[in-house]
């Protein structure tokens, strides 16, 4: 089967489906034996499903002041793309937690009850605002990882592999979406900046204390505090993090778009990889 590239502007969800069960290494530290980089990958993955539930409330809770049908058809698009990675990142998950990764937390009910609770309480506009922001922060780390042969040149479980640079390439897909609807609800450029701020100054302390309470959790790690600070600076002197933060304040400009910063060639190129005549995941797609 192969994929009809969506139309540009159209994001379109591919039905897919990747074979964990058949491929997934048994070895715990997944990307190149690295514990530190394997953890801040199953991280990101644990987030990923309730994030994406949520991003999709936050479109729909506006749903009704979209009049332009272009930006319909975008909306359907970006929903049945993020529904599809939500699905498919807590099948992955379900592994990673059986080789001893403590992300189960980040997708229970508990946890997707207090985040429930906390959008009812914000307006619909600020919930939506941090939508299109965190679409910048995924929009972003895509295109370093589809970008960069350095990071392609991991080693890696195949698989995972296969999954993140699917996801990342309908991050490029969508990236504008939720930040158009944010204008069209009537958006302004002080909350959008606002809330891009407060999520900005947020940003590495999160990420470190995140993974610092992951590694504490995990007795290779406790073990070997050496290894674990040496492959902790390869992360974040490494091409995923070198000069990510000025990329993400990017979006603090007034008058910003996603659409100022050009992928369309690198989108272009990833489409024909993965799902061109000859593409890589063809043979995942239901």
């Amino acid at each position: 089967m192969v994929n009809t590239l969506p139309a540009t502007g159209y994001p379109k969800a591919r039905r897919i489906t990747f074979r964990f069960g058949e491929q997934h290494s048994h070895d715990k530290y997944f990307v190149d034996g690295d514990m530190v980089f394997s953890h801040f990958v199953a991280g990101m993955s644990g987030a990923f499903p309730a994030g994406e539930e949520s991003f999709i409330r936050s479109v729909r809770r506006v749903a009704a002041l979209i009049t332009d049908p272009v930006l319909k058809k975008r909306v359907t698009g970006f929903v049945g793309q993020e529904a599809m990675h939500g699905q498919e990142h807590r099948r992955l998950n379900d592994k990673l937690v059986e080789l001893g990764y403590p992300i189960a937390w980040l997708d229970s009910e508990r946890a997707k009850e207090r985040a429930a609770r906390l959008e009812d309480r914000l307006p619909a506009h600020v919930h939506l605002a941090m939508t299109a922001a965190a679409e910048h922060y995924t929009a972003v780390l895509a295109q370093r990882v589809l970008a960069s042969d350095e990071l392609q040149s991991i080693p890696g479980d195949p698989e995972v592999w296969n999954l993140l640079n699917w996801h990342a390439l309908e991050e490029l897909e969508h990236k504008s979406v939720a930040f158009d609807v944010f204008r069209a609800a009537g958006g302004d450029e002080r909350t959008r900046i606002g809330v891009m701020a407060a999520m900005y100054a947020l940003t590495l302390p999160l990420t470190y204390v995140s993974l610092a309470v992951a590694l504490a959790r995990d007795p290779n790690a406790r073990r070997q505090p050496v290894r674990v600070a040496r492959e902790g600076y390869r992360l974040f002197t490494g091409p995923l993090f070198r000069g990510l933060m000025p990329e993400l304040a990017k979006y603090l400009r007034p008058g910003f778009h996603p659409d100022d910063i050009d992928t369309s060639a690198l989108l272009s190129h990833w489409q024909r990889e993965l799902f061109g005549a000859d593409g890589v995941l063809n043979d995942h797609l239901k």
